[in-house]
């Protein structure tokens, strides 16, 4: 691991972050009062459950570093986000105008789990 992100909760004591710190991984604590760092954590990993690991069998590390690895691009860069216009934050643009003439393209990614539509210039 490169890191690990955790709240300030008491229940995190100093044997827990030994752990980590023996093996090197850095571990980095959210914000003091600042919950929102927390929920955008919280709905991310619930995200990611509901829409991917929970429908697929994880057979290994790097099958579930490949997947999540997926996930996370497909989540960046093209899910819709709550952000004007409901961009993803590396996503495109550009919007094609309301009454065109719009031909889409379906990419699937996990082997059909996620599928992504996107307009064909």
């Amino acid at each position: 691991m490169k890191f690990l992100i955790r709240d300030r909760d008491a229940k995190y004591t100093g044997t827990f972050g030994a752990v980590f710190t023996a093996t090197g991984t850095p571990i980095i604590t959210t914000p003091v009062q600042a919950p929102p760092a927390n929920a955008i954590c919280e709905r991310w990993i619930a995200s990611a459950r509901r829409e991917c690991t929970d429908r697929i069998l994880i057979t290994g590390r790097r099958h579930l570093h490949h997947t999540l690895s997926e996930y996370a691009d497909h989540n960046n860069t093209h899910r819709p986000h709550r952000a004007p216009g409901q961009r993803p934050p590396a996503g495109r643009s550009h919007v094609a105008p309301a009454g065109d003439n719009i031909r889409t393209r379906r990419r699937d990614r996990l082997g059909g789990l996620i599928h992504e539509n996107s307009q064909v210039a």
